[in-house]
């Protein structure tokens, strides 16, 4: 039987070339030092230790996810580097590490204030900190999914699922400066063409942000549920002529060296 978890890795990967592009754009904006030691923090299915590996191949490279599905995928794709299931808020291997990357992960790990600073005292002397996040909580597909979550009778079990937690480019600048030689952070706004309208949209958000919304639904809300936010995506998402949708997706990139 497939577990639900197995699901979400194989639906994470049906979008892996979109998925990786950000993480290959965060690696070459990390300063080119001798990075000997490297770590994928929320490794996913090892898509982005891939690239990092790809990047470092001299580097000793491990990976961490609180996914045991997640980690099993990964081992299996890269059976030659260390992949453990590790939740990154209680994470407390001292390192140091050359370089430690978070790609579209830290977005689901609170208190920021105190996370980032931890990780950068992890870091070796010239080890940088390299993050990506997505910065589309005001986008319409995010704004659906709460307002859809709020009006129905679903709305007791899905009450503070979606993810409200966000700071600017400004506010990881302040946080990191004083404790780094370099920060340099920035954001990019990707245009994603999606084959298949609407159901191509949701596809996409259901190895994402749809994830922790479907695990509360049972087997008759789901599909409920689903079908409310597709016809809302529809609206919000026109198709263009040829039947893609270009799905705007801004993300938050940030690179701190120690």
């Amino acid at each position: 039987m497939t577990s639900t978890t197995d699901w979400y890795a194989k639906q994470y990967v049906l979008f892996e070339n979109e998925r990786t592009r950000p993480v290959k754009d965060l690696l070459a904006a990390v300063p080119a030092t001798d990075v000997r030691v490297a770590v994928d923090i929320g490794c996913g299915p090892g898509n982005s230790t891939e690239a990092l590996a790809a990047r470092l191949p001299g580097a000793a490279v491990s990976g961490l996810d609180s996914s045991a599905d997640m980690v099993a995928a990964a081992r299996k794709r890269l059976p030659q580097f260390q992949f453990d299931v590790v939740d990154i808020s209680t994470w407390d291997a001292p390192g140091p590490y050359d370089l430690i990357l978070a790609n579209a992960v830290l977005q689901w790990v609170p208190d920021h204030e105190r996370l980032f600073p931890s990780l950068v005292t992890k870091l070796a002397a010239g080890g940088s900190l390299a993050v990506q996040m997505p910065d589309n909580l005001d986008e319409p597909a995010h704004r659906l999914l709460r307002e859809i979550a709020l009006d129905g009778p679903w709305a007791p079990k899905l009450a503070g699922v979606e993810r409200t937690m966000r700071h600017g480019a400004a506010w990881y600048y302040s946080l990191l400066k004083p404790l780094c030689a370099r920060v340099d952070v920035w954001r990019t706004v990707y245009h994603h063409p999606l084959t298949g309208g609407a159901d191509a949209v949701v596809e996409w958000f259901k190895g994402s942000a749809l994830r922790p919304f479907l695990a509360k639904l049972d087997d008759v809300e789901e599909p409920a549920f689903l079908q409310r936010y597709r016809d809302e995506i529809a609206r919000a998402y026109p198709a263009l002529d040829d039947g893609t949708v270009l799905l705007p997706f801004p993300r938050l990139f940030v690179v701190a060296t120690r």
